[in-house]
């Protein structure tokens, strides 16, 4: 039961934060304020729901045993958010210094640290 109300928990904070980012990419005026909505809650919630996929598969796990299908689906679970939280920011890195290296400048007012300007 308690475990239950964790797994919907999960998924329902991890479905909250993929519905920011796509709220984020839809509102924010600029190419990097939409890249960071996209990445910084898209990989939070993300993180949630796999947690979410791996404790319910888990549970099965025991309950059943190894010979339980879901037993193998744990292991994918656990090597997919790996391979998120390693592409992820590393995929958003790129994109914003390719951004960066285009001449992509924010909308709004900034100081930029790396040239020493002053953006309108």
């Amino acid at each position: 039961m308690t475990l239950d109300i964790t797994i919907y928990a999960f998924i329902a904070i991890g479905c909250f934060f993929n519905l920011m980012a796509t709220i984020g990419l839809h509102r924010f005026p600029d190419f990097y304020t939409r890249l960071h909505a996209a990445t910084k809650c898209s990989t939070f919630g993300s993180i949630f729901l796999v947690l979410a996929v791996i404790i319910h598969s888990l549970r099965a796990w025991v309950i059943e045993g190894l010979s339980s299908p879901q037993s193998v689906l744990s292991i994918h679970a656990f090597i997919a958010l790996i391979a998120l939280l390693v592409t992820n920011p590393t995929g958003a890195h790129a994109i914003a210094r390719a951004g960066y290296r285009s001449g992509v400048k924010p909308v709004q007012a900034v100081i930029d640290d790396l040239e020493g300007k002053e953006y309108d």
